[in-house]
């Protein structure tokens, strides 16, 4: 680790020196050639690297964990809420201090649907700048070799151009009923790059596109659009109830990806990218909100019928990101929606039984339960 920390150093000496990138300095003080797009060295993650994941119960984190273990790699750090605060920069510098990761995986978050950003914006926005800045600046006093910051397909303005290519950051207002958050994100990917701008650290920044899949939120207050809609199909069925109604009008499209994908991504690109700008990853594809409410019902609950609330908000009216810099270095998805929404169908029937394995599973009268939401 001195010698990391020693070559860090000559690598930012001679950016100021030399006006160079921090991708130019380190492969000219290495002696090899540039590598294009951001790339870097294939064996850039040492399977006996001390890795953080932060978040690791949550949806991201928790595939990140599998994917690191189906990997073979065996010196995974984690921490709980009750054991770290990340909000408490005391507390995070201290577990760095004692803990020493060499890589950093910054996934955690507050995080919801419609109805979560639309009433909590202030837990929204003070949560995710405490995590994000107390993680990234630990990341840098400490020398962590290098951080990956996972954002938010949210960041770029409501009316982008579609599909939403990555210079879209900050062209424009932004969806109302998720600024806050939205925001926090923003700020977090700027952290990143001030900390490689000013001290050379090799901070990235991913923005995935909306998610789903196992050890997701099935709130039906908090929760995103794929976990709520299978909740409510399925306690439809269980119920008997002929109807399910799902927010808004379905015309919004979305693009959606399944979590283990995700993971996959978040590997490959610690590997492979270490560009100064952030990153789309998604699928390049999209569906509307009823096609994705329709096939939901499919697996679910085929005999259901499904109702469009059209008083309730929409949300932005698409959100499709450009993946073309992400396959240019050549990772692409493999789980098909159908087939990832089949999937996690089978990973909640089989944990409905557990509820305190779901989370926002607890059960709610047909009085008190809201619609799906997008």
């Amino acid at each position: 680790m001195t010698d990391d920390k020693n070559f860090k150093r000559l690598v930012r000496a001679r950016m100021a020196e030399a006006g160079e990138s921090y991708t130019e300095a380190r492969d000219a003080l290495r002696g090899v050639a540039a590598v294009p797009d951001g790339g870097a060295e294939p064996d850039s993650l040492p399977r006996d690297a001390r890795i953080f994941v932060t978040g690791h119960r949550g949806l991201v984190g928790s595939a990140l964990v599998r994917r690191l273990q189906a990997e073979g790699y065996r010196r995974i750090l984690t921490a709980t809420r009750d054991q770290l605060d990340l909000r408490d920069q005391a507390a995070v510098s201290y577990w760095f201090r004692a803990n020493r990761p060499d890589y950093v995986f910054l996934v955690a978050g507050t995080v919801g649907g419609i109805m979560a950003n639309s009433t909590r914006p202030a837990e929204f926005l003070y949560d995710n700048m405490l995590i994000h800045g107390t993680v990234v600046h630990s990341s840098h006093e400490y020398r962590v070799r290098k951080l990956l910051y996972l954002g938010s397909s949210c960041v770029y303005p409501r009316l982008s151009s579609q599909p939403i290519t990555e210079d879209r950051l900050l062209t424009g207002p932004l969806e109302p009923t998720n600024e806050a958050y939205a925001v926090a994100k923003i700020a977090g990917i700027k952290l990143c790059e001030a900390y490689r701008t000013q001290y050379g650290d090799d901070f990235i920044a991913a923005m995935p596109t909306n998610l789903y899949g196992p050890n997701d939120n099935f709130d039906l207050e908090g929760g995103h659009l794929v976990p709520m809609l299978m909740r409510r199909f399925h306690e439809a069925r269980l119920a008997g109830e002929p109807q399910v109604t799902v927010w808004g009008t379905g015309e919004p499209r979305r693009e959606l990806m399944h979590v283990d994908d995700l993971a996959g991504a978040c590997l490959f690109l610690m590997r492979h990218y270490d560009g100064p700008g952030l990153i789309n990853v998604g699928t390049g594809e999209d569906e509307t909100v009823r096609a994705i409410a329709e096939l939901v019902r499919d697996v679910v609950y085929p005999g259901a019928e499904l109702v469009l609330d059209r008083s309730k908000p929409d949300g932005m009216p698409r959100k499709l990101l450009d993946v073309s810099r992400l396959h240019a270095l050549g990772w692409h998805h493999e789980i098909g929606l159908a087939e990832g929404v089949r999937a996690t169908y089978e990973w909640f029937r089989t944990s409905w039984s557990k509820r305190s394995s779901i989370r926002g599973a607890a059960p709610i009268s047909a009085a008190m339960r809201p619609a799906a939401r997008a």
